[in-house]
């Protein structure tokens, strides 16, 4: 016997709110030029320091070896031999650059320090097999993934799941792509005391007062699209503490010097010579994953930062010359009026 869900209605205005979140389009947007400047760059850096000029100098020896040459000298320093080519010569660079800034900074010179711990959060959502386009998605699951910067480390794990409210009957294309059950989501609690959960969990690890942090996705669409029209369906505020982020595909991109298209969570795991663990499109174990991704691109040096943002409803590139902010304490949003 299938139990009946009670389906809610929208007011006039909300939903037309949401066809105009619906049919907006990021993409141009977020793909600015400055988002190609090298990761280093930083407003207040100096870059006639000497150690510059040496680690220039590495990279242009880096630079003329052969595949099988990067592999002995990454397996001498004990690094990671697995990936294509530019990815080893990346990883044997940043080695190299590391070394010498740690150094410098021991002496007084430049560092690279952003965050004590990353967020990964990859939502899963209602969907149809063929999504009409003004379908409302609805997060049906939140989970974080917490990786400490330090010791590059996969540290905690949250994971709850959500009751819908505009479609609560799961299709079956959603229920065999995500794997979580009609049942599960009818035990669910509603979006917003999701959130104050998610909240809680944070502020217990002292994410915002004692330790500076981000959160990270795999995309732009968690943060601009799930979570934006979430809030509205919800009727509460976006979250402060998830107005900025780090899109990892950007990251990514522009640190392994790809194009876009091999940016898919399944090629960057291939790239880098990793495979998928878990199950696909379940939400904890996609997040999982991007953090190996994440974790992996912090062992090569990538200095990741957040690169994306929320204002006025609009997502918008944060482009390299920013200053490094983490995000602020975790606080319950307001309702909105």
């Amino acid at each position: 016997m299938i139990k009946k869900t009670k389906k809610i209605s929208l007011t006039a205005g909300l939903q037309a709110e949401l066809r105009f979140l619906l049919q907006t389009k990021p993409c141009s947007r977020i793909c600015p030029d400055d988002e190609t400047a090298p990761e280093t760059s930083q407003s207040n850096r100096d870059f006639s320091h000497p150690v510059y000029k040496e680690i220039a100098l590495a990279n242009g020896h880096i630079n003329r070896m052969s595949k099988d040459e990067l592999r002995v000298k990454l397996a001498e320093l004990k690094l990671d031999t697995r990936g294509v080519k530019d990815v080893m010569k990346k990883r044997l660079k940043n080695h190299y650059k590391k070394q010498k800034l740690l150094q410098s900074a021991a002496e007084g010179g430049p560092t690279d320090t952003y965050y004590d711990y990353i967020c990964v959060v990859d939502f899963e959502a209602t969907c149809e097999e063929d999504n009409p386009s003004d379908f409302l998605h609805e997060i049906i699951e939140f989970p974080m993934v917490l990786i400490n910067t330090h010791t590059l480390q996969i540290v905690d794990t949250f994971q709850a799941y959500v009751k819908p409210e505009v479609n609560p009957q799961l299709s079956d294309f959603c229920v065999k792509l995500t794997g979580i059950t009609q049942e599960t989501v009818d035990g669910a609690d509603p979006f917003p005391d999701v959130l104050h959960r998610v909240v809680e969990w944070l502020q217990e690890r002292e994410l915002g007062t004692k330790y500076k942090y981000a959160m990270l996705t795999d995309g732009a669409w968690d943060m601009s699209k799930f979570l934006n029209i979430q809030c509205r369906i919800s009727r509460i505020r976006y979250p402060q503490f998830a107005k900025k982020w780090i899109n990892i595909r950007k990251s990514y991109c522009n640190f392994y010097k790809v194009p876009r298209t091999q940016t898919k969570l399944s090629t960057m795991l291939e790239k880098l010579g990793m495979k998928y663990e878990g199950r696909p499109h379940c939400g904890l174990d996609d997040s999982r994953n991007i953090a190996r991704i994440a974790v992996r691109m912090l062992q090569d040096g990538c200095q990741l930062r957040v690169n994306e943002r929320m204002h006025a409803g609009q997502l918008l590139s944060v482009p390299s010359s920013a200053p490094v902010e983490g995000a602020p304490p975790p606080r319950n949003p307001g309702n909105r009026e």
